[in-house]
């Protein structure tokens, strides 16, 4: 594990190579993984940090706030994101990356992208708005505009709406591969596309394209990726379009950190320290685990978890989003989990084992009776369920001194970290690819120090649980 970056004594700071925002938290770490693995002084933050905040953390070459648009509707968007943009553009970081999902899970009325590209083409000044699909490092492509993902259910590379488990997403399902007509049906934006055979034909090709296309004067392009040498191609187009229009607004995965950390390391050494420091973590006697997620793959991650002999604490997720009646509720929940680990097991707490799991249509429908929408329970439901868990973890936190705790699950992950309150978050150890070992630092009393992972419910083995807890060893 790594110490807090160093305590500086005031002057004048070196502006960071690199500011983004996380539309949710497990995605935040993802790109907080990438950039700390690849030897940049990083941390992230739960809101935009003032001097005082980066004072105590010394020269950062990157900053990254994590945050949950991904489950905003487009007028939450309106009314948060343009003061968010406008503080990490402050930083003077001369790229300013708006970190999806790399599954880009969207929808018009929830985590719209496409207002998001809106948003910020009323701030920044770049001819159009660069989209960075590829990440090969996950097992996504992005091939002609189309993006394809590799399935952890069973090891093979779908295109996204055909994937098991992003084409049946319980809130943003993926009905289109086509990026630039999936992110064009949430906002009424010009997408072009960048293919892969321009990446191959070289420089020159890669750079008579985009005149081209910047002539056409489109609102986004979309940034093919099928192997590093693309994203190392990408990363020197993101590097020359922000010395010509800093900062520079850039939509995408973590194929964005990526692309950079790859061009810098390339032209300049940029990021050569080692990194063999996070490759090794000790392992726990007990661990708490919280799973939000409805994928497939999270259920078969709940099944390892009792396999390997974790307490099952399934969740009735109607009962904990009841308006009058769900302290009850997380009361039970809290107290079941404490009598398991006070008796030295770990526990996993879960709100679905899988899509199908009947806990998600009886939340549904117990909202509904109350008068909400189909979309409006889907949206709703899921904030306040994982305020909800948020609740429970610190109840259970606040009487048990825990070393880890496991968050599985976009939605329940940030929710449950903004419940939480860490005055920041940064690197630990590799634990799964997308899902580093993290760990707080600062906030409450049992907050402080806490070792956490953060996974969206497509990350990680079917032993996810079992490995975070068992160490690397």
């Amino acid at each position: 594990m790594t110490d807090v970056p160093r305590t500086t004594t005031g002057g004048r700071r070196t502006p960071p190579r690199l500011a983004f925002y996380g539309d949710d938290f497990t995605g935040s770490t993802d790109a907080l993984e990438v950039l700390a693995f690849a030897g940049l002084r990083c941390a992230l933050f739960l809101g935009a940090p003032d001097r005082a905040t980066l004072e105590r953390f010394g020269e950062l070459d990157a900053i990254g706030v994590a945050g949950d648009s991904r489950a905003m509707t487009p007028a939450e968007m309106d009314e948060r994101l343009p003061s968010v943009f406008e503080s990490l553009a402050a930083t003077g970081a001369p790229i300013v990356h708006y970190k999806v999902c790399s599954t880009f899970d969207s929808a018009p009325g929830i985590g719209s992208i496409g207002r998001v590209i809106e948003i910020a083409r009323r701030s920044f000044s770049a001819p159009f708005v660069p989209i960075v699909a590829g990440n090969p490092a996950l097992g996504r492509y992005c091939a002609f505009g189309h993006l394809f993902a590799r399935s952890g259910t069973d090891d093979q590379v779908h295109r996204i709406d055909r994937h098991p488990i992003m084409s049946v997403h319980p809130v943003t399902p993926m009905d289109e591969s086509d990026l630039g007509r999936h992110i064009s049906r949430q906002a009424p934006l010009s997408i072009a596309n960048l293919p892969f055979t321009v990446f191959d034909a070289g420089q020159d090709a890669v750079d008579s394209r985009l005149r081209t296309l910047a002539g056409q004067r489109p609102d986004a392009v979309v940034f093919d990726g099928t192997t590093n040498a693309h994203l190392t191609e990408t990363g020197r187009v993101l590097d020359r379009l922000a010395a010509e229009h800093a900062p520079l607004f850039v939509v995408g995965s973590s194929g964005a950190q990526y692309a950079l950390t790859q061009w810098w390391h390339s032209r300049d050494g940029t990021g050569a320290r080692s990194a063999s420091h996070y490759d090794r973590f000790a392992a726990v006697d007990r661990v708490l685990a919280i799973s939000g997620s409805a994928s497939r793959l999270s259920a078969q991650q709940i099944d390892a978890a009792i396999a390997a002999g974790f307490v099952d604490i399934p969740i009735d997720a109607s009962a904990l989003v009841d308006a009058s009646g769900w302290n009850g509720a997380a009361d039970a929940i809290v107290a079941s989990a404490l009598t398991a680990l006070r008796a030295g097991r770990s526990v996993i707490l879960h709100t679905a084992r899988g899509p199908d799991d009947p806990r998600i249509t009886a939340m549904l429908d117990a909202l509904q009776r109350h008068g909400y929408s189909r979309e409006q329970a889907r949206h709703e439901g899921g904030r306040t369920l994982g305020l909800r868990l948020g609740h429970v973890a610190r109840e259970i936190l606040r009487a048990v001194p825990l070393e880890r705790l496991l968050l599985s699950g976009g939605d329940t992950s940030s929710q449950v970290s903004q419940v939480l309150a860490p005055g920041a978050i940064v690197v630990a150890a590799r634990l799964a690819r997308g899902a580093p070992l993290c760990r707080f630092v600062a906030g409450a009393a049992g907050i402080d120090g806490l070792e956490v992972a953060l996974k969206g419910g497509q990350m990680g083995g079917a032993d996810f649980f079992e490995t975070a807890r068992r160490g690397s060893a």
